[in-house]
């Protein structure tokens, strides 16, 4: 289907693909990952033709379409919705256009005629007459209503834009399908939605996304960027992580008898085998798990944070009181008349539709912002740490890592320099890495050196709005796995479902009605028909 062959990237000195051969079939779906800089976004341009490699050739078999899930939210914005969605299928769209510049044309000429009987032709070998019924049910399909199908994409929501252009890529059914972070600023029922539809697609599929529930529910195979080389994995995400790491752990174990490690992951690729297939995610191309190759199976060259939060002391029963709290930004509610009573080791999922909800409520517990109305109280045993969405006010500064540190350090020892890279190393700050300038850092290094100030703080209740943004994998994983091992009590908000499902064990919901507070797992939560009543109760308008 799509073929690369001897493909080589080199910026300078740097070699970030060196001699790469593979190929993606059809019925598959792929899921690229990599480490921070091992080229995924890179590939994925290599792919579709908007970066040229500095060797080798990308090859799509003659008669196939290629469609491209775009991250450019502005690029459409003259165009109607409905139109958007139509120009996924470029051909087709450029008939349809070809045949509307003709009929309106004043001096229609029989050679016009002639074209146009042409054009028709080819328009209904390819569905033509039904595409904007479908594309209209597609849309309607991802919560696009139909009084905004002929609304210019300028006047179109921020969010509903992102499932306009998600419907442009899926229109038309493309043989190959790239998308690059297709869950960023989704909601929960569109990433349910786009899980399901990509599950049961038959055609071949490239993905890039740190969502690893999104990987594990449509991936067949994983494709690891790693030593400068792409290698295909059947299966899904966390089946290769576990995988990977079962193969560090043997390599480690040198007096262990090779027959002894052979029957150790034959054993654990039946076991996962049968859990994938017991899934409500599973489908049938999973099954391929089975044939999968004991030899295929290596250890990963990456590399893990060690995120460990430890409290200072245990708090006691009283945690949180909140009484009646409500809050509202340009005159919109958010959330009002709030109550909520936290327990003890309470891991909380904080959720709302509105993502503004959520964040003024993180403001209003730091003391960062003032509720409309009511009060809250945290238990004198209780000491708060808080990564808040927006950490830009954190480096403003010039300091190097380990001064930048030093400002959170509460005694001698603590601002001691080797005490201050042990917690930046654990990030993986090492070296002259602890030296950097605090103000020149990515997204991703400016979260893992919030995660170094939190895990010094230790703090018995920790505050996380939308942690995992610019996290890769590996940091968002050993993440996940602290937070579930951490014994005190947990506020989070998550678009990560995996994390969501595995840390919470409550979930409070803030609607402009009132909290909906439920022990329950997440996935229950959502899936609840009585309380998807109740949730669409508490958001309609008073």
């Amino acid at each position: 289907m799509l073929n690369v062959s001897n493909l080589s990237v080199q910026f300078g000195k740097r070699i970030l693909f060196d001699e790469v051969n593979v190929s993606f079939t059809q019925g598959n779906c792929y899921g690229i990952i990599g480490a921070n800089g091992a080229g995924k976004s890179t590939f994925l341009k290599i792919l579709t033709g908007k970066f040229d490699p500095t060797s080798g050739h990308i090859s799509l078999e003659p008669g196939k379409r290629m469609s491209v899930f775009e991250q450019d939210h502005y690029a459409y914005d003259e165009y109607t919705v409905l139109d958007t969605v139509l120009m996924g299928n470029k051909p087709l769209y450029a008939i349809k256009k070809e045949m509307d510049a003709l009929y309106a044309k004043p001096d229609f000429s029989d050679k016009d005629s002639e074209r146009v009987g042409e054009l028709q032709v080819q328009f209904e070998e390819m569905n033509g007459w039904n595409a904007d019924s479908d594309a209209a049910a597609m849309l309607s399909n991802l919560g696009i209503t139909e009084d905004l199908h002929y609304t210019v994409m300028a006047d179109v929501d921020g969010k509903l834009k992102v499932r306009v252009l998600l419907a442009q890529a899926l229109f038309g059914n493309p043989d190959v399908l790239i998308m690059d972070e297709p869950t960023n600023d989704l909601d929960y029922e569109t990433i349910a939605w786009l899980e399901n539809f990509l599950a049961n697609y038959d055609n071949t599929v490239i993905v890039v996304s740190h969502d690893r529930h999104f990987l594990d529910a449509v991936c067949t195979h994983i494709s690891d960027i790693d030593f400068s080389k792409i290698s295909h994995f059947a299966g899904n995400y966390t089946f290769w992580y576990e995988s990977s790491q079962l193969a560090a752990r043997q390599r480690a174990q040198q007096n262990k008898k090779a027959d002894e490690k052979r029957k150790e992951l034959q054993e654990f690729i039946m076991r996962f085998s049968a859990n994938v297939a017991k899934s409500k995610q599973a489908t049938s191309r999973k099954k391929m798990l089975e044939k999968l190759k004991v030899d295929e199976i290596k250890p990963s060259s990456r590399r893990y944070p060690a995120i460990i939060y430890d409290q200072e002391r245990e708090a006691g029963d009283q945690i949180l009181n909140i009484e009646n709290l409500s809050a509202s930004v340009d005159g919109e509610v958010l959330f009002k008349s709030g109550n909520l009573n936290l327990a003890k080791g309470d891991k909380v999922i904080v959720y709302s539709k509105d993502s503004r909800a959520t964040t003024a409520f993180y403001e209003i517990l730091n003391n960062n912002a003032k509720p409309d109305s009511g009060k809250f109280a945290w238990g004198i045993t209780t000491g708060q740490s808080y990564l808040p969405l927006d950490n830009s006010e954190f480096f403003e500064n010039t300091l190097s890592l380990v001064d930048w540190l030093r400002q959170w350090a509460k005694t001698e020892e603590e601002r001691e320099e080797v005490y201050l890279r042990g917690f930046l190393g654990k990030m993986l700050f090492s070296g002259d890495e602890a030296l950097k300038k605090s103000n020149v850092l990515s997204g991703g290094e400016k979260v893992r050196c919030m995660i170094s100030r939190m895990m010094m703080q230790r703090a018995n209740v920790l505050m996380l709005d939308e942690p995992t943004n610019h996290l890769d994998l590996e940091a968002i994983t050993a993440f996940n796995n602290s937070l579930k091992n951490f014994k005190g009590t947990v506020l989070l908000t998550t678009h990560d479902h995996e994390f969501a499902q595995t840390v919470g064990n409550r979930i409070l919901e803030l609607t402009p009605n009132g909290f909906i507070d439920r022990y329950m797992a997440f996935e229950d939560y959502m899936d609840d028909a009585n309380i998807h009543e109740l949730r669409e109760k508490m958001y309609r308008k008073a």
